[in-house]
Formats: C-alpha cells, sequence, structure tokens
C-alpha cells in the first residue's frame, strides 16, 4: 500500500450486495423513503398537467372560479409534496449518518485487532483516509444514492406516462434526441470515472504525507528540511489540483451538454406544435405542457448522471475498505481459551525461532530474527536483555506480549502456551514501559488510568506517589485534571516517562517489561525512577532491556544476545569473569574507569 492502487469498476454487484448488508438494520426506513420517492415523484409530474387544464379548460372557457380552484388544488399538491419532500430528505439522510456511523465503527474495530505486523507495512495516512475520506464517500452513496435514485427513475417514468397519454406525436418528436444524450452520457461517464479515481488517488497522498511530515515536524526544522518538504508537498498538491481540474473540465463540457439537448428538444417540439397548431390537433396548453415536461425531463437526467459519479467513486472506496476489512492480519484466537485469571509470572522461550517477514512461496529461507532461542524467568526475577542494536532484544518481548506469533517453538507463562490464551487476557498480566512514551490528549489522570473505571483516582494518586511523579503533577494548574496536550507536548520527556511508570504500576501487573525506560531522563529523574523501580520490581517478574549497563547490574539473570542468538547468560559477575561479548560491552562504557570485578 505504499503507493495507492486505482481500483474497482464503475458497478461491482459483490460489492453493492456487501455494501447493502449495512442498510439491512434499516431496511424499513429505506422502504418507506422509497414509497415517499414515488409519491414525490407523481407530484412532481402533475405540475405541467395542471397548466394544461388551466389554459385548455379554465382560461379558454373564461371561468374564473373553474380557474381558481385548479390553482388552489395546484398550491395544495406543491404544499403536500413540499412536506413529504421535506420528510424523505431527512429520513434519507438518516439512514446514511447512522449506515456511517455503523460502517466507521466497524472499520476503526477492526483496525484495533489488527496486529502490528500489518501496521509495519501500511502507512498511517492511508489507514486515515479509508475511515475519513472512503467512508465519507459512501456516506453520499446510502443518503443521496440509493433512495434518491427512486425519485429520479420514478420521476422519469411519470413524465414519460403524462407525455404519451398525453399526445404520442409530440413525445416521439421531445424524445428523438435521445441518442445524443446515451452518447454523450457514455463519454462522459468513462472520462469522469478516470478523473475521480485520480482524485482519490492524490487525496490519499495529500494525507499520507502531511501524517508523515507533521509528525516529523522536528526532524525537517532540525535539518533545515523545510524548503525540500514544501516542494515536494506542492508537487503532490498540485497533482491533486490537477486531477480536480480535470474532472471539473469533464463536468462543464457535459452539464451544459444536457441543456444544449434539451433546447434542441424544445425546439423541436415547437416546430411540431406549431406545424400541427395551424391544423388545430395541438392545443396551446398541451404545448405550454410539453415544454415543462421537457424542462422537468432533464433534470432528472442530470441528477442520475450525478448518482452515477457517486457510485462509481463509491465502488472504488467501498473496495479499499474490504480489501482493509478482509486483512487477516489478525493474531489468531483459541477457540477455547484457557483460563488465565491468576498469574505467578513464571516466563519460559523454549526453541523459539522468529521472523518478521515469512516469504510466501515456502521455498526461500525467513530472515531470522530470533533463532533458536531459550532461556526461563522464575516468578519475581529481575532479568535483563543486554546486545547490540539489532540483535533481537525488543522482538523477545513483542513475542511475549504477543504482538507477533513465533513461527517455531512456543512460550510458556506458568506452563501454559500464550497461543492457548486470549491475547487481552495475557496482555492484562504484562505491563509495558518503552523509551517513547505515548500520551493522549486528555488529562492526567486519564492518562496513567487510560479510562479504566476500575482504577480510582486514589489509586492512581498512590501510583504516582511510588513512581515519584506526583511532585510535579502536583505543580501543574489542575494537578490530576491538567489538560494534557496531543502526544504529551506541553511535558518534557523525563514527566513523560514517570506517567508511564505511573500507568504500569496502576495497573499492577505481575509481568513487568522496561524497554531503555530510562535512556531518555536526566540524572535526577534516572535517579528517582531507579528508587521507584526497586519498589516497582518488588515481587514481579521483571525484564529489562537496557544499553546501559549500570542499571542492571544487580540484575539476577542478564542475557547476553547477539545477531538473533543467546551468546551469554548469568549474574554481572558471572559474565565479566566469561572475557566475552558482555565484558567487552561493559569494557566500551567504562573504558576510562578500572574495572574492578575479578576477572577470570
Amino acid at each position: 500500500m505504499h503507493e495507492e492502487e486505482v481500483l474497482g469498476k464503475a458497478y461491482d454487484a459483490r460489492l453493492m450486495r456487501r455494501l447493502l448488508k449495512y442498510l439491512r438494520p434499516y431496511r424499513w426506513h429505506v422502504a418507506f423513503g422509497i414509497v415517499m420517492s414515488i409519491v414525490i415523484s407523481g407530484m412532481e409530474a402533475l405540475r405541467p398537467y395542471f397548466t394544461k387544464i388551466a389554459v385548455d379548460k379554465d382560461i379558454a372557457s373564461g371561468d374564473k372560479v373553474g380557474l381558481l380552484m385548479t390553482a388552489l388544488l395546484f398550491l395544495a399538491v406543491l404544499v403536500v409534496r413540499g412536506l413529504i419532500q421535506y420528510a424523505n430528505a431527512y429520513l434519507t439522510q438518516w439512514i446514511g449518518q447512522r449506515t456511517i456511523f455503523d460502517l466507521r465503527m466497524e472499520v476503526f474495530r477492526h483496525l484495533q485487532n489488527l496486529s502490528l505486523k500489518f501496521y509495519d507495512k501500511n502507512p498511517i495516512g492511508r489507514l486515515i483516509t479509508r475511515v475519513t475520506n472512503d467512508v465519507e464517500v459512501l456516506n453520499e452513496m446510502f443518503s443521496s444514492g440509493i433512495v434518491m435514485v427512486f425519485s429520479d427513475v420514478f420521476t422519469i417514468a411519470a413524465i414519460l406516462y403524462f407525455m404519451f397519454t398525453m399526445n404520442l406525436g409530440l413525445a416521439l418528436v421531445s424524445l428523438s434526441v435521445l441518442p445524443l444524450l446515451f452518447y454523450g452520457t457514455f463519454l462522459f461517464r468513462r472520462k469522469a470515472r478516470e478523473a475521480y479515481r485520480e482524485v482519490r488517488l492524490q487525496i490519499a497522498r495529500i494525507n499520507s504525507f502531511m501524517q508523515e511530515h507533521i509528525t516529523g515536524m522536528l526532524v525537517d526544522q532540525i535539518f533545515n528540511r523545510e524548503r525540500k518538504s514544501f516542494e515536494k508537498f506542492s508537487a503532490i498538491n498540485g497533482a491533486h489540483r490537477d486531477a480536480n481540474i480535470k474532472s471539473i473540465f469533464y463536468y462543464a463540457v457535459f452539464y451544459p451538454g444536457i441543456d444544449l439537448i434539451g433546447a434542441l428538444s424544445i425546439g423541436l417540439i415547437i416546430w411540431y406544435a406549431g406545424a400541427n397548431a395551424l391544423e388545430g390537433t395541438v392545443t396551446i396548453g398541451t404545448v405550454m405542457a410539453f415544454v415543462q415536461f421537457n424542462e422537468m425531463f432533464w433534470r432528472p437526467i442530470r441528477d442520475l448522471s450525478e448518482k452515477y459519479n457517486i457510485l462509481q467513486t463509491a465502488m472504488a472506496s467501498s473496495e479499499r475498505i474490504f480489501q482493509l476489512l478482509d486483512d487477516t492480519s489478525i493474531l489468531s484466537a483459541p477457540q477455547t481459551p484457557a483460563p488465565f485469571a491468576h498469574v505467578n509470572g513464571e516466563v519460559e522461550f523454549r526453541n523459539v525461532w522468529f521472523a518478521y517477514n515469512v516469504p510466501s512461496d515456502g521455498v526461500q529461507s525467513p530472515e531470522w530474527v530470533l533463532k533458536d532461542i531459550s532461556f526461563s524467568i522464575k516468578p519475581g526475577e529481575k532479568v535483563a536483555l543486554v546486545g547490540h542494536t539489532g540483535a533481537g532484544k525488543t522482538s523477545i518481548t513483542s513475542l511475549l506480549t504477543r504482538f507477533y506469533d513465533v513461527q517455531k517453538g512456543e512460550i510458556l507463562i506458568d506452563g501454559m502456551n500464550i497461543q492457548h490464551v486470549k491475547p487481552q487476557d495475557l496482555r492484562r498480566h504484562i505491563g509495558v514501559v518503552l523509551q517513547d512514551v505515548f500520551l493522549f490528549s486528555g488529562d492526567v489522570k486519564g492518562n496513567i488510568s487510560l479510562g479504566d473505571s476500575s482504577i480510582s483516582l486514589d489509586r492512581v494518586k498512590a501510583a504516582t506517589r511510588v513512581v515519584g511523579a506526583h511532585r510535579f503533577i502536583e505543580q501543574l494548574s489542575g494537578d490530576y485534571d491538567a489538560e494534557v496536550k496531543e502526544r504529551g507536548a506541553t511535558l518534557s520527556v523525563g514527566q513523560k516517562q514517570l506517567l508511564s511508570f505511573a500507568r504500569a504500576l496502576a495497573y499492577n501487573p505481575r509481568i513487568l517489561i522496561l524497554d531503555e525506560a530510562t535512556s531518555s531522563v536526566d540524572t535526577e529523574s534516572e535517579q528517582l525512577i531507579q528508587a521507584a523501580i526497586k519498589k516497582l520490581l518488588h515481587g514481579r517478574t521483571a525484564i529489562v532491556i537496557a544499553h546501559r549497563l549500570s542499571t542492571i547490574q544487580n540484575s539476577d539473570k542478564i542475557i547476553v544476545m547477539h545477531k538473533g542468538e543467546v551468546r551469554e547468560m548469568g549474574t554481572h559477575q558471572e559474565l565479566l569473569s566469561q572475557n566475552g561479548i558482555y565484558r567487552r560491552l561493559y569494557e566500551l562504557q567504562y573504558k576510562d574507569q578500572e574495572v574492578k570485578a575479578p576477572l577470570a
């Protein structure tokens, strides 16, 4: 999905059947809307008929009372039609909004269930386009398309009925221009379809570019890339502008063309009616009615062309949405999940092999990130993972939380294979503190409890006191109700890290993962956190990823990773005595200090 595909047909029955399923809960509302559309169409077609009666009957005979009654009846029809049209418009918009609400919720729920493997491959901007622009296109189809198209069709049918029953010759003459209409519509549909697809493509590119560059604005400004980014955005925005102008051009040609064909039809009506009026076979009221019928006839034709544009854009958008909904990058949940209410915290990796990308052909060998990993952690132990960047440390924690599934081997917690447990039940017992803390817009209290009603304010405050975050929180305007901007923009890196520790403590997990959790804080904050970690880890199983070896020297066990393999394992003193990878890492960090540990 690095490039938006041009997908879809002008009409796809398979996609339409899937779309109509979203209307099923509102089928009686749709049926009522169609009935109202039929009534509106019939009343619309009566207007020229009243003109004929008023001219040929009432005015021709000088019947003032009859003319007044005809006018009053005509007014009553218009008022009733207006009321029904208002109700129908409200109903169709209500149907559209309800349907789009259901669809958007389904898409968002599906996005929540997709594994991280999916997000590794799909740009966020494109996914935002799915939930916003593409879903909104379907709103137009549900609210202005499916029900209202019946109104246009029945309006045309009613007009044709009155025209042919009123005067067969005039009806045939006025409709003789239809071949021109069909040919022009065919050309317009083909060109407009291509233009609309190009517009959708460019919208997706703009969304993706904006999301990426607004998120990375700091990098742009630090490296003075504003001009280069501006030029790139200018090119993308220019392509979007050109695609829209191209689609507008086709509209600018098509709609005046429809008016020209309509004017040609009126000219033929006047010519034919004038010749027959001289012979007395056509009345003035009939001619006036046909002129009105002709003007009314082309209006739903134009509307149907617009509905066709809505339909073809809806087909392209629905295909992209259903392609997302059909994505199977979801971690499989066991049909009969094992109970996982209480956890002691014993962790075991047993001959685990893992690769992020596995070739689908079954011939090429995967690029293994982890190779035959085996180790065990007793309940309450503090274990550190060390190694060079890319050694596989974070991959181990991602597998433990089951963000990904292993290809070989198994991961056990308290002797239970984690694939036999619901992911939600598993993650309820695991807390993760990352180097890059993510805070949501809202308040401090909400960012610690994350909306969990079972976590009271007292519990939140207790957690912040343990990690030493309460001091800076109480200095904020509003303390625990203080506003937190998007991604915690108003807080320092250290403050955000302290909040992440409080968040983990508030959820009281049995297993705690610290992934470079103190690498971005200052010395004072690190001292606070180190003191808090001792309290936080008490009685819990802990896995700590750290590059600064000073923070993990007191670990019960240190696992040294190298190129996806466990190369060394032991305590700090044991590993120093082996003169291996850990010793070299230690000496690199403390090369200016004397190594006081005993060497073998």
